[in-house]
């Protein structure tokens, strides 16, 4: 019994209901102006439904009435953007208008009848109401009183319901709409896929530097370059904190452009703390890098960031030959040292297969493998 009258303590069914009898209002003012015409505000929601923003004041409407506290009602609050919205929205206009009527004429005759057959019940012959005046009084009808109260509930319920349904139907997105929403959730999803890349490219490195100069500081015993490589430490966590704490700003403002990432102009950076982990790098850069455009010229910092971490974590403190190259309309990353263990495959989360995607994001090639005994990482990325 509680579950069936739950809807009479729900705000929505109410407001619903409120939604439901204000076309009729409409219909009263105009019935003032002229009696003998009522169907002349039904006519006149046809052009008025072609007005492209009716359909947001529409959407407003049902969102605040009918669906009120839901974040993802299917409503869409946005203009008709084509002839096949306006057409629904016309549709839902009449149906609203329609659904309004059979609503008013629920609210008056119900509680009538109800009264009606009560007053019956107590001997009372006379009434307004249609054919039930007609009845004999009789104390039985005192059983059939609470049947079109029941009726009543039902209907405001259902079509409570109705109509809900209705403007999830006709008012809701279009299909230009849906393909907009799904786009955006496909960049959405892109961005953090990116983002989470970001984070293992900046945070592993660090890690990797740090995991490397320690060992190497440890074994060599020797007091200065174990304060070097404490200094190198500490620059590289400064950075990786310096990233995360970009990256976690961005999670928490979904619309804040991101910038502030680091370019090939910052490679210089990578560099040095390749070199204060033991590295010996070679680094030969050639043409205008700092005219690269910011997008490849970031995915190239990220590529050349996992390529040195790379070495360092299974190479160790070897020869390293960096070379970037500017021309042509194409930006050239190469990065050579020796690999004395086995070959490491790209596999799930591998850096390796890392560097493929960013640069066939890009439209650009990256290669990885064995040349004349040593591991090659060459990427190729179109700037033009």
């Amino acid at each position: 019994m509680a579950r069936f009258l739950r809807p009479l303590l729900r705000g929505t069914t109410y407001t619903r209901l409120l939604h439901l009898w204000v076309p009729v209002l409409v219909v009263g003012l105009w019935l003032f102006i002229d009696p003998s015409t009522p169907w002349m505000p039904a006519l006149f929601l046809v052009p008025l439904g072609l007005v492209p923003a009716v359909r947001i004041g529409e959407g407003v409407q049902a969102r605040l009435l009918l669906t009120p506290g839901e974040a993802e009602p299917g409503i869409s609050e946005t203009p008709s953007a084509s002839a096949r919205d306006r057409l629904r929205t016309v549709v839902w206009l009449e149906l609203r208008m329609g659904l309004s009527w059979i609503t008013v004429g629920a609210s008056v005759w119900l509680p009538l009848i109800g009264f009606q057959l009560a007053a019956f019940a107590w001997g009372d012959g006379s009434g307004g109401v249609p054919l039930l005046d007609r009845l004999p009084p009789h104390r039985a009808w005192a059983l059939l009183a609470p049947l079109p109260l029941l009726a009543l509930y039902g209907a405001v319920v259902g079509l409570g319901e109705l109509v809900t349904a209705g403007a999830r139907l006709l008012l809701g997105p279009s299909a230009a709409e849906r393909l907009a929403a799904l786009e955006e959730r496909t960049e959405q999803l892109l961005e953090r896929t990116r983002i989470a890349r970001e984070l293992h490219d900046s945070i592993g490195h660090a890690l990797t530097v740090a995991v490397v100069q320690a060992g190497a500081a440890r074994a060599a015993g020797d007091p200065a370059f174990t304060d070097r490589a404490l200094g190198a430490i500490e620059e590289t966590g400064r950075a990786a904190l310096a990233d995360l704490e970009r990256v976690l700003g961005v999670l928490r403002e979904a619309g804040r452009p991101v910038s502030a990432r680091p370019t090939l102009a910052d490679a210089g950076r990578l560099l040095e703390s390749a070199r204060a982990s033991g590295a010996r790098v070679d680094a030969e850069v050639t043409g205008p890098v700092e005219a690269v455009p910011g997008p490849v010229s970031r995915e190239g910092y990220r590529i050349l960031q996992e390529a040195l971490t790379n070495a360092l974590r299974h190479a160790g403190a070897v020869p390293v030959r960096v070379r970037v190259a500017v021309g042509g309309g194409t930006l050239a990353l190469e990065v050579r040292n020796p690999l004395p263990g086995p070959v490491i495959e790209p596999g799930r989360g591998s850096g390796l297969l890392g560097i493929r995607e960013r640069a066939a994001l890009l439209g650009g090639t990256a290669r990885t493998g064995r040349d004349a005994g040593d591991w090659q990482v060459r990427a190729e990325l179109p700037i033009g």
